[in-house]
């Protein structure tokens, strides 16, 4: 070793994106600042490869959602990294889109007060500042504004109200945002802004995308005029007529669509032409089929909207794909026609053609007209009579195809699906008695098939293996085997946004001296996926569905297989759940 030269060790370059596992199909990109989230988000827009279903910034991070039949994870992996560290924002050449304000909101008055300065002032600073639009989430269209000038960190209120109306403007830690449609909210109201954030008819229906920036244009409060005495019937002076102060740059066209009076998605489905081999809605005078009783929830589903959870909007779609597919096939439609999923059981129709139909799935009794029928055959439903899908024995969700595919009577397809999503809103509403659906003549129609010989079976819900893929935030967790050696059950609290788990609470970890400022609070939001295994502070496992959230605070410790999550669709309250390392693709 004499006269030997020493190897210098290798520089760490400390502004190289940290990329974590997401489950089977996803990267979580993470970086230290909003700034260096935004750089990452358009390097890779610009380089998008094929096979990227989603790019989802968020606070501190960008998930990267893939379809591993396209493109595998190591080369995503790969092609994440060839971008090199991370040095600076994006470009401040983005639009500005204005957003014409009215400082009118609940909270102005007492907020501005505990800041320390007026109302006015207030509205004033919010207006000046130019605004970027950070990451969506929360509700589709909903977006997390941020801007350097901003430099109030206001507090969330202490009990959210149960009704935020369409339009409020709002500020919450260093973010301000607008309310697409009436939802819940617990951020701190200022104004109200009349512009439609949400359009299921535009393309694209989010009016603010991730990078965008946005202007605050101040309008006059609308006023009355006093009434002239001694009139006896005083008359009103019409309000002044609103005016939008000039962009720095040509705002986009404004756009007008019904869910700008009416905060209600679902009856704004837009005039989006049927894509996806759904074909044109049948709009027969009398429909398919009209709903005599629904049971506990049946909503019309199909394989979702994949992709557009950028824009705030879950992917959706049937909880058990496969059942649905299958379902599909036995009457000859495409697979991705759209269905009934019925949940439970206990659902009734009545049919107003001749039809024929199948259902898959969940097990349970099943007749047409009175006559016994068995699950996964294809039967001819003759007009008039009832179908009647009884209580189920075994499994959650069963699936309703009918030969040429499904939609309620006037719908048209959102974003090329024509699936309800139960927590935003989107697509048709959950059934009702008396509802009708048509027929969507999907296309192209094969012949059903002869009689199928596959040993079907109903779903096994007493006892489930459930292999998960690795979460981004394993290491936020004590003793992370924990999860897998724990035999879990379905609790009660189970839907199509997500499956709470009882059992023993998973522990944190003591947080690292970088994470100190958040030793009491949650992870900043990031990009969910369905299936994604979010643990909340009181250490119950929460397993996310087909309409979670796309963005979250809570850690994700795993993630179940793309596989596994139609398995995990049939699981009842009081199913066990035991949970295993899915074996490397």
């Amino acid at each position: 070793m004499t006269g030997s030269t020493p190897v210098p060790a290798p520089q760490v370059d400390s502004t190289a994106p940290r990329i974590l596992p997401f489950g089977d199909r996803g990267l979580l990109v993470a970086v230290d600042t909003l700034d260096e989230v935004l750089a990452v988000h358009a390097r890779l827009a610009q380089t998008r490869r094929d096979g990227v279903i989603d790019l989802v910034p968020a606070a501190r991070t960008v998930l990267v959602h893939v379809d591993p039949r396209r493109l595998s994870l190591p080369a995503a992996r790969a092609w994440i990294a060839q971008g090199g560290s991370v040095r600076g924002a994006v470009s401040a050449a983005a639009p500005i889109v204005e957003l014409p304000i009215v400082y009118d909101g609940p909270d102005l008055e007492e907020l501005a007060r505990a800041l320390g300065i007026r109302p006015a002032d207030l509205a004033a600073l919010h207006a000046a500042c130019t605004w970027t639009v950070a990451f969506t989430g929360f509700a589709p269209g909903f977006g997390y504004l941020v801007s350097p000038d901003w430099p109030h960190d206001v507090p969330r209120l202490a009990t959210p109200r149960t009704r935020v109306p369409a339009g409020a403007v709002g500020l919450a830690a260093g973010f301000t945002g607008a309310y697409p449609r009436e939802t819940p909210g617990g951020w701190q109201l200022i104004g109200t802004t009349p512009a439609p954030l949400f359009d299921p008819g535009a393309d694209p229906p989010a009016l603010l995308a991730p990078g965008a920036r946005v202007r605050f244009a101040p309008t006059p409060t609308p006023t009355l005029a006093p009434a002239p005495t001694p009139t006896p019937t005083p008359t009103l002076a019409p309000a002044p007529t609103p005016t939008l102060a000039p962009a720095p740059t040509p705002a986009p066209p404004a756009r007008h669509h019904p869910c700008t009076e009416t905060p209600d998605a679902t009856r704004c489905l837009g005039a989006q032409p049927v894509s996806r081999g759904h074909g044109r809605v049948s709009r027969g005078q009398h429909g398919a089929l009209a709903v005599v009783e629904p049971g506990l929830l049946a909503t019309v589903q199909d394989q979702g909207r994949p992709g557009h959870a950028a824009e705030g909007i879950a992917a959706s779609g049937a909880a058990d794909r496969a059942a649905l597919r299958t379902a599909n096939r036995l009457v000859g439609n495409p697979e991705d026609a759209a269905g009934v999923e019925i949940t439970m059981g206990g659902f009734r129709a009545v049919a107003r053609a001749d039809l024929h139909v199948v259902v898959t799935g969940a097990w349970g009794p099943i007749t047409i007209g009175g006559r016994a029928v068995d699950p996964y055959t294809a039967h001819p439903w003759p007009s008039g009579a009832e179908l009647h899908v009884d209580w189920f024995a075994h499994g959650v969700r069963g699936y309703l195809a009918v030969r040429g595919g499904l939609a309620t009577a006037d719908a048209r397809a959102f974003a090329g699906a024509f699936a309800t999503d139960t927590l935003s809103g989107l697509g048709p509403a959950p059934l009702r008695p008396g509802a009708v659906l048509a027929l969507a003549d999907a296309h192209p129609l094969a012949p059903i098939p002869p009689d199928t010989l596959h040993p079907w079976s109903p779903p096994d819900d007493a006892l489930l293996e459930v292999p998960l893929a690795p979460g981004p935030r394993q290491d936020w967790f004590a003793d992370a085997a924990a999860l897998y050696d724990t035999v879990w059950a379905v609790s009660a609290r189970a839907d199509r946004v997500g499956i709470r788990l009882d059992g023993p609470p998973l522990a944190r970890r003591a947080p690292l001296a970088r994470c100190a400022p958040l030793a009491h609070a949650e992870l900043p939001s990031e990009g969910m996926l369905a299936g994604a295994i979010q643990v909340p502070p009181d250490g119950h496992p929460v397993i996310l569905g087909p309409d979670g959230p796309v963005t979250g605070g809570y850690p994700v410790i795993a993630v179940v297989t793309d596989a596994a999550r139609d398995r995990l669709a049939q699981a009842r309250p009081g199913t066990r759940l035991r949970f295993r390392h899915a074996r490397p693709a």
